[in-house]
């Protein structure tokens, strides 16, 4: 699996995404500064990490998505490779128009960080493929602006297309019908808050997140 992990400053959690496609993919994943214009050739998958890129000046992941990067990011994706946005990683791709509707601060405007229970709503994406269909998950979180808002039309086109990938199980952050996670209409692109790379190895408290990393691998093994 080739893999790379795109780094803004501000990013925090590049480090982690990467172990965590290592730590499943089996190949140590590029490191991709925002301001490259290319990316490199070949890849499977690309990494948007969470952290607080820029700041969070402006908006979470606002001038993220205006980087040279993102560009070819949106290349990327518009040719079938995965990509997975985390945390301010989901915000970046939302600026960046490659998943609707946007991420707002926090219901009651606290930072949360926490363990939060999950709901598996689409299990037939590569990202989910390893879990079922309505299995509760638990998945961390660590988020000041997770907030997830669209309009009616958007939030009713996503429900019924089955592009809602994970909800939120509990009271989180005020996201619209709790959504925690979409994919976009080629159902190669997922943005979700939850951190799912803190969420591999036992010493996290749990291993819930390892499985979409192995179905994303086993679904790239499928296409070679």
């Amino acid at each position: 699996m080739k893999s790379a992990v795109i780094v803004f400053p501000g990013s925090n959690c590049d480090r982690d995404l990467a172990m965590a496609f290592e730590a499943v993919g089996g190949s140590k994943p590029e490191m991709v500064w925002h301001r490259e214009t290319e990316l490199p050739e070949g890849l499977d998958l690309i990494g948007v990490p969470g952290g607080f890129s820029y700041g969070d000046y402006l908006r979470s992941g606002a001038m993220a998505a205006r980087s040279p990067v993102m560009q070819a990011v949106a290349e990327a994706a518009a040719r079938g490779t995965f990509v997975l946005g985390v945390c301010n990683g989901f915000q970046v791709l939302t600026e960046a128009g490659l998943l609707p509707g946007a991420l707002m601060r926090n219901a009651g405007t606290h930072f949360v960080c926490r363990d939060v229970a999950l709901t598996v709503e689409n299990s037939q994406s590569a990202f989910t493929s390893r879990y079922a269909a309505g299995e509760r998950i638990t998945i961390p979180v660590a988020h000041h602006d997770g907030n997830y808002v669209a309009d009616g039309a958007t939030l009713d086109r996503l429900e019924g297309e089955g592009r809602v990938a994970f909800r939120y199980g509990e009271a989180v952050n005020g996201s619209a019908r709790a959504i925690a996670g979409i994919l976009n209409d080629g159902g190669n692109v997922l943005g979700m808050m939850p951190h799912p790379e803190r969420a591999i190895d036992t010493v996290h408290g749990g291993t819930d997140g390892r499985r979409l990393f192995e179905g994303l691998a086993e679904s790239l093994m499928a296409r070679a």
